[in-house]
């Protein structure tokens, strides 16, 4: 697969674990091919669909909240999955992800592919600061964000970055996602 790929890191930094979208992409600066869009988003629908418009693959990377919470359960979920999952209360956001890809598929303007990386968060009250929880899972959250972006590209086999030598990094021995 190829093509224009972007990743959306969505949520507040100012929110605590809100901020994982945003950490998550700042980390992938360097990580992913070049030509890989990355961007943070508030998560808004109508700019959603403007920043993912013309791209061919889509990853998100969204903070989840979820019942019972696990904080820092990572999911890795499809366009129809993350339609289900972030509907309603699911999104740390007032309009989350189900409603955008809602408002996606009505006016036909899904990406075809789409993949959501979502976290489940601890804590998105007022301050900088990812909990611990999320702080902990973040690096193999970033593995597995860049192991779907050199999928996209198809580069499978290539890793990025000067953390990418044998025994580390998105194909440390574990199945991608």
């Amino acid at each position: 697969m190829s093509g224009r790929v972007v990743v959306i890191g969505v949520g507040n930094p100012l929110r605590g674990d809100d901020g994982v979208g945003p950490a998550a992409v700042e980390a992938l600066r360097g990580r992913v091919p070049e030509e890989t869009v990355l961007v943070a988003s508030d998560g808004e629908p109508a700019r959603m669909l403007d920043l993912w418009r013309g791209a061919d693959t889509v990853v998100v990377v969204e903070a989840l909240r979820a019942q019972p919470a696990r904080p820092g359960a990572l999911h890795t979920l499809t366009a129809a999955d993350a339609a289900s999952r972030t509907a309603g209360t699911a999104s740390t956001h007032a309009l989350g992800l189900g409603e955008c890809l809602a408002l996606a598929e009505a006016l036909d303007r899904l990406p075809p592919r789409l993949v959501v990386h979502a976290v489940e968060v601890a804590d998105t009250e007022l301050g900088e600061r990812l909990s611990a929880a999320v702080r902990s899972v973040l690096p193999e959250l970033i593995d597995k964000v860049a192991a779907s972006v050199r999928r996209a590209h198809g580069r499978d086999s290539e890793q990025w970055g000067p953390e990418a030598s044998p025994g580390t990094g998105p194909n440390r021995g574990r199945a991608s996602p």
